[in-house]
């Protein structure tokens, strides 16, 4: 079990967090299914001839967006805690489960957010492996490595992270353009 970021001190007064939340994912997906289904099953009803029965769509619409919402926030990967915090101190990082590590602005090469498929990802590639500091080492250990063109990075799922990764892209681009001596991301 990972660390939560409640019981790590902030490395500056003016830490930004940003974590998963399967609860506030699981409003989001079922808004969308359950809007979806009411939008498209009278249409279906049309195309087939049925009868339009306003009360059993929407029974449908709860029960499938129920099912499809929680299948989504508990999935195996989905319910692994994530949350990054941005501070003038440089990037915390706990990614699915791991140890919270912290890597200061200058020991950061590139930080990058990108979409794969249908996940967005963070990718935080230090300078050198050595310069990174734990914050927590009695867990199951740093967060998933990859490598990259730039070299060995830190991976997030940042599916799930709230306010939302076009916030965070915001909050790394602000510090980053703080700090001339950290390597400019994406």
């Amino acid at each position: 079990m990972s660390t939560a970021p409640e019981e790590v001190a902030a490395p500056a007064d003016d830490a930004v967090l940003f974590r998963s939340s399967p609860v506030r994912t699981f409003a989001a997906v079922f808004g969308t299914v359950v809007v979806a289904y009411l939008l498209v099953s009278p249409l279906v009803n049309r195309l087939v001839g049925d009868a339009d029965d306003l009360a059993s769509t929407a029974v449908q619409a709860v029960v499938v967006g129920t099912l499809v919402a929680g299948g989504f926030a508990l999935s195996a990967r989905s319910s692994l805690p994530t949350w990054v915090r941005v501070s003038a101190a440089g990037l915390e990082l706990a990614a699915q489960g791991s140890d919270p590590v912290l890597l200061a602005w200058p020991d950061i090469r590139t930080v990058v957010v990108q979409r794969s498929l249908t996940r967005t990802v963070l990718e935080v590639t230090p300078v050198d492996l050595d310069r990174v500091h734990p914050v927590d080492g009695e867990g199951p250990g740093w967060p998933a490595m990859t490598e990259t063109g730039s070299g060995t990075a830190f991976t997030a799922d940042l599916t799930q992270i709230w306010p939302g990764p076009r916030a965070l892209r915001r909050e790394l681009a602000r510090r980053l353009h703080a700090h001339p001596d950290a390597a400019r991301g994406r």
